[in-house]
């Protein structure tokens, strides 16, 4: 009897559970035959920002920090080094190895007769970053001073023995750039540069470089080639630079110029990283801009990447969470005017002052920059005022260029409400909303934009990313729910791309050893990287966008995120494919008859995208980069309506052929 009883308790808690599932099966309708309004190519992008060592130590591979001892402490990043007696001497001066530069500061060496090695060290950026076999680029401006020196020997060491060495020589009286190359004979993350004056004299050295000859493109001066490799895959709609709260600086005399980070090396001026002492838990006070990645290269980067480039302005306000200084309403002209020219730089013609100067570094043609964003996290009726002037000037003389404005640094409240009322008076082009939020805030917010007004202003969800722990929390981590919570949000912007034309995740880089926030979509030592969850997240999305908007009923019903099934779906023109996109938050496997109303499907294999993991607290890593990443699927599909299992805590892109 007991075990007939069992049998019969089972078979009843099977059917039970069969019941379920068909109770809560869903039917997700998606309209083909009635599609909706083009997709923005500029729905999601990227957003770049100089912090966490992004630029310096990050995407611009130069190994020498503080290569032109521009530093306010000239020495920061460099030691002293001799190898035994007699030592020699150091000496900064402040004279400048070419006249009339903001390059104005170099190290004199001077050795006595008889020594076995003098001169310094530079530590790198957390160290220096070397690879077996790779051609590194050692270059010095150096001029000789008096006595016989014979040579600077050039070293990389590992702190243990000397990987490679080269040397330079022929000194003049005259200021000359030397160069020689190096190959490592190991690999490491922690090497360090030595330079030696070799002979009895004295010799002056500025400009001090290691530099990769593998870049993105092999350019002089270029970008390291797998951060670009990660960017340029995820096929972005714009890149927004330089920030981000460095737009801003702690003082206007703080802020970002982008003049001064344009032209020959010698010519861009150096400033303090905002980021450097922002947080007491994580100084950085040798964080510093050299601007080797400066405007210039931003546009070729954008260019590269296929990317619309989006410029962030100074609008005469300086960060409101630091200093709040503001420039006085008549003080705004020349603020004014960098903008003004900036867009000369980007697009006019070669017969132009800045158009020429374009052309000088390197790009004849044209960027087409459409867009510009008017200061970068502002509020109050002091930012309002600015604007104001801003958009006037800048739409009198290019009508055509579409302005972003500032929604504040909250997603709600007095400050957002107050701005948005303010820009849909002033018929603003374009509204950046940040988020940094907690995931569940992603997934109750799904809609957030399904009641917008469809009229005036649209929204550029400028920086967002769920916080597993808190706003700036040191401890927060690139989680698997995280990455979830907001694919989740992401379907309403997709689905709500008519009002919604640009979005982007940020931070997008952190230096492992040198971050100063935490989370960030891309994570980088001095030699590897990965993308986290949340840029795999960015990427499905990204590289699914689809070209036109297609309806999508839950039940029959509008309402997104029920029974914690979140979705959106497009149509790719070029190729006739059905997108549709579905997160499933839930703990359980969701059975969803997918109905293709109006589809053209008459059977065949499309493919199925699928990003989960069990453990949701799950992260990628230096040693695991693909932990959690998207495994890709066959998808038979034989009509125009079938049923797809969508597994728990998954976020699954499906491309069906129509």
């Amino acid at each position: 009897m007991t075990k007939l009883f069992l049998k019969r308790w089972a078979l009843l808690v099977a059917v039970a559970l069969f019941q379920t599932q068909l109770v809560f099966a869903q039917t997700l309708t998606v309209q083909v035959n009635n599609p909706g309004a083009p997709i923005p190519k500029t729905l999601f992008g990227l957003f770049f920002e100089d912090i966490n060592f992004g630029a310096d130590g990050g995407l611009y591979p130069e190994r020498i920090k503080n290569r032109s001892f521009e530093f306010p402490n000239p020495m920061m990043g460099w030691k002293q080094l001799d190898r035994g007696d007699p030592k020699g001497q150091l000496y900064i001066f402040d004279q400048g190895s070419i006249t009339d530069t903001p390059n104005s500061h170099y190290l004199r060496i001077k050795t006595p007769a008889g020594n076995k090695g003098f001169g310094i060290v530079n530590e790198g950026f957390r160290g220096i970053g070397v690879e077996k076999g790779a051609e590194y680029k050692f270059s010095v401006r150096a001029r000789k001073v008096d006595g016989s020196p014979t040579a600077v020997r050039v070293e990389v060491e590992d702190g243990q023995k000397i990987l490679d060495e080269t040397e330079v020589s022929g000194f003049t009286n005259v200021w000359k750039t030397y160069t020689a190359s190096l190959r490592a004979n190991e690999t490491t993350n922690k090497a360090r540069l030595n330079v030696l004056l070799e002979g009895a004299g004295t010799v002056d050295i500025d400009l001090v470089s290691l530099y990769p000859k593998d870049t993105w493109q092999n350019r002089p001066n270029g970008l390291r080639t797998d951060l670009v490799k990660l960017l340029k895959e995820m096929k972005p709609g714009f890149l927004r630079f330089p920030g981000g709260c460095i737009v801003e600086g702690r003082t206007l005399d703080q802020r970002y110029q982008w003049k001064t980070t344009v032209g020959d090396l010698d010519e861009r001026r150096l400033i303090i990283n905002r980021w450097n002492t922002e947080f007491n838990w994580r100084l950085t006070p040798d964080y510093y801009q050299s601007f080797g990645l400066g405007y210039y290269e931003y546009f070729l980067l954008s260019e590269d990447i296929g990317a619309e480039p989006l410029p962030i302005m100074n609008c005469g306000m300086a960060c409101q969470f630091n200093s709040s200084e503001l420039a006085p309403l008549e003080d705004l002209d020349h603020y004014i005017q960098d903008a003004i020219d900036l867009i000369e730089f980007a697009n006019a013609p070669v017969n132009t002052k800045w158009g020429r100067k374009r052309a000088e570094m390197g790009h004849p043609k044209p960027f087409n920059l459409k867009m510009i964003g008017v200061g970068n996290e502002q509020w109050g009726p002091q930012y309002v005022e600015r604007y104001e002037v801003f958009a006037r000037a800048i739409k009198q003389k290019y009508p055509n260029i579409a302005l972003v404005s500032s929604a504040g640094p909250s997603p709600d409240g007095e400050r957002f409400d107050f701005l948005w009322a303010k820009m849909r008076e002033l018929n603003a082009d374009l509204i950046d909303e940040h988020y940094y939020m907690a995931p569940k805030w992603f997934r109750d917010n799904a809609s957030r934009y399904d009641n917008y007004p469809r009229t005036g202003p649209k929204v550029f969800a400028g920086e967002y990313a769920a916080q597993s722990v808190g706003i700036a929390s040191p401890d927060n981590r690139n989680t698997w729910e995280c990455a979830m919570s907001e694919a989740a949000f992401i379907t309403g912007l997709e689905r709500n791309s008519d009002v919604v034309r640009m979005s982007s995740y940020a931070p997008l880089f952190g230096h492992v050893d040198a971050w100063q926030w935490t989370p960030n979509m891309i994570w980088f030592d001095n030699l590897r990287s990965y993308g986290t969850p949340n840029y795999y997240v960015q990427k499905m999305f990204s590289v699914n966008r689809g070209t036109r908007r297609l309806p999508l009923l839950v039940d029959g019903s509008t309402k997104n995120g029920q029974q914690e099934l979140y979705s959106s779906a497009s149509l790719d023109e070029a190729t006739g494919e059905i997108i549709v996109k579905v997160v499933n938050t839930s703990s359980a496997t969701k059975d969803v008859r997918i109905a293709l109303a109006g589809a053209k499907t008459a059977g065949g294999t499309g493919r199925a995208f699928v990003l989960r993991c069990e453990d949701m607290k799950a992260e990628n890593s230096l040693d695991h980069p693909t932990k959690v990443s998207p495994l890709e699927q066959p998808l038979p599909v034989s009509t125009g309506e079938f049923s797809y299992k969508f597994l728990p805590h998954s976020f699954t892109v499906l491309r069906i052929p129509n």
